[in-house]
């Protein structure tokens, strides 16, 4: 893929997270992609990537997710973000707490061809889990 095409794929995938379709997210993940994530743990291929995703989606309503910066380099894609919603589906077996958090993170990309290969998510999860009300926190 070009660095336009690229460029092209991942706008269309900023708004495909906007309007929550985990399926056409999902279809970008090549069939043996490797996924990373605090939330979901490592699994593969488009199908687990749909089943996290409307997992998330269920959670966070109203997830949304602010690209701050995005670096494409040959294949590569880096992505620096701010991650943030409100647990109204219930997290982690837990119930919905209703309580809202925003955390900054970072996506790490490699495609093969016009798909992606392996993705990385690192953020603050246990941050984010105290902020919705999971984890408590102790004062310093």
């Amino acid at each position: 893929m070009t660095r336009d095409e690229i460029a092209a794929m991942f706008a269309r995938r900023e708004e495909t997270f906007g309007e929550m379709d985990a399926a056409a997210l999902a279809s970008d993940y090549a069939d043996d992609a490797l996924i990373d994530s605090p939330t979901a743990g490592t699994h593969h291929g488009p199908a687990a990537a749909a089943q996290a995703l409307d997992a998330l989606f269920h959670a966070f309503a109203d997830m949304t997710l602010t690209i701050e910066h995005r670096l494409i380099d040959a294949n590569q894609v880096v992505e620096v973000l701010t991650i943030e919603g409100t647990n109204v589906g219930g997290l982690m077996g837990l119930p919905a707490s209703g309580k809202h958090f925003r955390v900054p993170a970072v996506f790490i990309y490699e495609l093969r061809g016009d798909k992606i290969a392996r993705e990385r998510r690192i953020y603050d999860f246990t941050g984010m889990l105290v902020q919705v009300g999971v984890l408590k926190a102790r004062p310093a």
